[in-house]
């Protein structure tokens, strides 16, 4: 490789893939220059860039969305070029243009071919045009209502409406049938506008049980156009991906050289430069169809790098400079299997609604052989409201694909999260189920199946409570242990944990929240042996103890098993504990046996709140309207998303306490139904 393509850099992006593309620039000797937020001042990426400014307010349009406030920076810095990230303006034309009008390189594709690929509609006409192979559908300019309406009954259902300026899975709806139509287009107009400020909209026929899988493209300015080969995303939820893996284990060799070639034909087609990613449908016959050029790098983009070798960051910082791409397309190398999965602050149990907090606890893998950390914050840091609540980025990569899903789930058995809820539980069942396992997930399997990647409401939690309960048993007896030996009397009776009591050998009972449930446990024993009774059942435990590694290994009836946990005890006295059986995990909170913990309270079931903080968008009830339990009542936009908020129960309103446009607080009533009833 020639030497370093800039000397300085600015990143006009956050988070992890700030601090992924300043890992890049380090061991390539660029400098770089972060821009901040006042809500990421102390943000990993301004933290780990040689140098960093203040760009603007929390809100990404009064920051990062502030393309000159970025120039005007990156010329006071003296970098040499641009690197948008992803997201934010990383596919906005005009600020590729304005960063090229000042005198900086642009790290992307040139304006002219990303307002091709700006518009769903036109892309799609372009495509076709090409000879790439696209999907049935309505991408013209007339966007009434009755137009849209007599276009989609000629395409058929199932159809899709689809925001035309739109991404990442906002502005899209499933119609089933002609009378469900003019609702989803109002909603999916509504979406569209808030999200990316155009309601335009294109129709295309809908696929059934589709792949979702993409190409890896790369251009240079001296006409070489290659491809890296494929991922496969099919695993997603509401159109977001959750699992991503090369090769894909759909796809043949025939179908793979297809698939590419139509990928470089649609790169040269726009006359693209940098690094894009040319998405396609899959149909279960394996033909497939157009979706969009993503005119970036991509979020899964080190599924490619582990497969192939190849630092795709390095290749933008080079293409961008006037170099030439560093191989030709047969050395392109696809070595082994990587997987990569998305560690989020949801709550999956609540409709993966975004979590927001300090991270008071954030244990990832070690990075080594086989296992890639992705992130942009550490242990302390706070996941806000502003932006995408993505934590890490976990990305394996083995010899092949059962070897690739082994280690994955050993990974996400070390994580542990607490502060703002996460998606670890969801990733770990996701990991082991039969869909994935065996390479059989479509695009929709989550949607509709979602109830067997959520923990059974009737699941036996039995083995890992026992456990839990054992490790705080033990916990206690080495606290009191330390206690004693810093005593003034430390060979007192009172101040040894050997389960010597007056009356009760050890008597112990403890109490655990699980979720809202409660849950009372009563022990006896010390010393690793106990007799712990749970819901009228006895259980014998015997041999526990902590290893030097941190884990507890015991018998429970006899049946030897090892767990890993976390223990806490937070600032109210209560503990929180994690305790995983090497598949599955169990949160629980440790509360005083008198402390009687109750979820709600008097207005329960009488008001609908705001589940997080958002702007409300559509109000549907006004005061005395008669409603029925599950409709909907208001409609709020929160993290690019609408959330519908529903009647808990039959009744009448009382109060309707926010307006269309209005942002609201989380946990604040939005509308109160009457008591009486």
């Amino acid at each position: 490789m020639p030497q370093r393509p800039f000397d300085k850099i600015l990143i006009a992006n956050r988070g992890e893939i700030a601090c992924r593309v300043i890992r890049t620039c380090r061991r390539l000797g660029i400098r770089t220059v972060a821009v901040y937020s006042e809500a990421d001042a102390d943000a990993q990426h301004v933290r780990q860039a040689d140098e960093a400014w203040p760009i603007g307010g929390p809100r990404p349009q009064d920051s990062y969305l502030r393309g000159d406030a970025i120039i005007e920076v990156a010329l006071k810095s003296g970098a040499q070029a641009v690197h948008p990230g992803y997201g934010f303006l990383s596919e906005n034309a005009d600020f590729a243009d304005a960063v090229e009008a000042a005198g900086i390189a642009f790290i992307g594709p040139k304006a002219a071919s990303m307002r091709k690929m700006g518009s769903k509609a036109g892309a799609k006409e372009l495509m076709q045009a090409a000879g790439v192979p696209v999907v049935p559908g309505y991408t013209g300019e007339d966007q009434s209502p009755e137009r849209l309406q007599r276009e989609a009954d000629a395409i058929g259902y199932p159809l899709m409406i689809k925001a035309a300026h739109g991404g990442g899975g906002k502005g899209m709806r499933i119609v089933r049938a002609s009378g469900e139509f003019a609702a989803n287009l109002q909603s999916c107009q509504r979406e569209a506008a808030n999200a990316f400020g155009r309601d335009r909209v294109l129709l295309e026929r809908y696929v059934e049980k589709p792949r979702h899988i993409e190409i890896q493209v790369f251009a240079d300015t001296h006409g070489h156009a290659i491809h890296l080969n494929e991922r496969e995303c099919s695993a997603q939820r509401r159109y977001q991906k959750v699992l991503e893996e090369s090769p894909s284990p759909f796809l043949t060799p025939q179908l793979r050289a297809a698939m590419g070639e139509a990928a470089v034909l649609a790169a040269r087609s726009i006359d693209y430069v940098n690094a894009g990613t040319v998405e396609f449908i899959v149909g279960q016959d394996g033909g497939f169809y157009f979706m969009e050029i993503n005119t970036r790098l991509q979020v899964e983009h080190p599924v490619t790098e582990m497969v192939t070798g190849l630092d795709l960051v390095e290749w933008q910082l080079r293409v961008a400079a006037g170099d030439a791409l560093p191989h030709e397309q047969d050395a392109i190398a696809q070595n082994g299997h990587a997987i990569e999965v998305r560690l989020y602050a949801e709550d999956p149990d609540a409709g993966f609604l975004p979590g927001s907090g300090k991270l008071e606890r954030l244990r990832l893998p070690h990075a080594g052989e086989g296992v890639r950390i992705d992130s942009g914050v550490v242990e302390g840091d706070t996941v806000t409201i502003f932006y995408d609540p993505m934590i890490a980025k976990l990305i394996v990569h083995a010899a092949d694909r059962p070897a690739a899903l082994a280690r994955l789930r050993a990974a996400l058995a070390t994580c542990a999260i607490a502060g703002p809820k996460s998606n670890i539980e969801f990733l770990e069942r996701l990991a082991r189920h039969p869909a994935v396992v065996d390479g059989t997930i479509d695009t929709g399997y989550l949607d509709r199946h979602l109830d067997e990647f959520l923990a059974p409401a009737d699941e036996d939690i039995t083995e890992r409570l026992i456990a839990g309960a054992t490790a705080v048993l033990l916990a206690q007896e080495q606290d009191t242990r330390r206690r004693a030996a810093a005593s003034t009397d430390p060979t007192s009776p009172w101040a040894i944990a050997d389960g010597w009591r007056l009356g009760h050998g050890g008597h112990r009972s403890l109490a655990f929240l699980q979720g809202d449930n409660r849950v009372e446990l009563q022990a006896q024993g010390a010393g690793g042996t106990y007799r712990i009774d749970l819901a009228g059942q006895s259980h014998a435990v015997e041999g526990a103890r902590i290893e030097a590694d941190g884990a507890l290994s015991l018998r429970i009836g006899g049946h030897g098993r090892r767990f890993t946990f976390e223990l806490d005890t937070l600032a109210d006295d209560r503990q929180r504990l994690v305790v995983h059986d090497g598949e599955r995990r169990l949160r629980l909170l440790g509360v005083p046996m008198y402390r009687h913990e109750r979820s709600g309270g008097g207005n329960a079931g009488h008001n609908v709140l705001a589940p997080m903080p958002g702007r409300v968008v559509l109000v549907k009830a006004a005061e005395g309207d008669t409603v029925e339990s599950g409709q909907e009542l208001m409609v709020i936009e929160a993290m690019k998303m609408e959330l519908s908020l529903k009647a808990p129960r039959a009744g009448t309103v009382a109060q309707v306490r926010a307006a269309a446009g209005d942002f609201v607080e989380a946990d604040a009533v939005l509308v109160a139904l009457a008591q009486d009833e």
